[in-house]
C-alpha cells in the first residue's frame, strides 16, 4: 500500500512540475514572439534610415546640388 501511495505522490509531482514548464513555455513562447515583431519593426526602420542617408548623401554629392535648397543654420 505504502508503494501504491509513493507512486501517487510522484506522479502528483511530476504533472504539477509538468503544468508549471508548460506555462513557463508559454510565457517564454510570447516573449520571443514579441521580440520577433520588435525585431521586424527595428530592422524596417534601418532599411529605411540607410535608403534616406543614401539619398542625403546622393543628393550632397552631386555637382548639380543646390546650396539653396538647404536649410539655413540654426542661428538664422
Amino acid at each position: 500500500m505504502k508503494d501504491v501511495e509513493q507512486l501517487q505522490n510522484r506522479i502528483d509531482n511530476l504533472e504539477s512540475q509538468l503544468a508549471f514548464q508548460e506555462d513557463i513555455i508559454d510565457s517564454l513562447n510570447q516573449r520571443v514572439t514579441e521580440h520577433n515583431k520588435e525585431l521586424a519593426e527595428v530592422a524596417r526602420r534601418m532599411k529605411y534610415l540607410g535608403e534616406r542617408l543614401r539619398q542625403i548623401q546622393d543628393n550632397q554629392s552631386s555637382p548639380d546640388a543646390d546650396p539653396s535648397a538647404e536649410p539655413p543654420p540654426p542661428h538664422y
